[in-house]
């Protein structure tokens, strides 16, 4: 007994949706990173 199932393509209203939950966690973590890179850089004598 197998039952064929295909992915359905995104609807309209996931796309932004997952675009915007990236960027919510995205942004601060670049954020974050780039404040730990000139810190680090301070610290270590560059």
């Amino acid at each position: 007994m197998s039952t064929d199932r295909q992915a359905s393509p995104p609807s309209a209203v996931a796309t932004p949706v997952i675009v915007l939950s990236w960027l919510w966690v995205g942004v601060p973590f670049a954020w974050g990173l780039y404040e730990l890179i000139l810190k680090a850089k301070n610290l270590f004598g560059g």
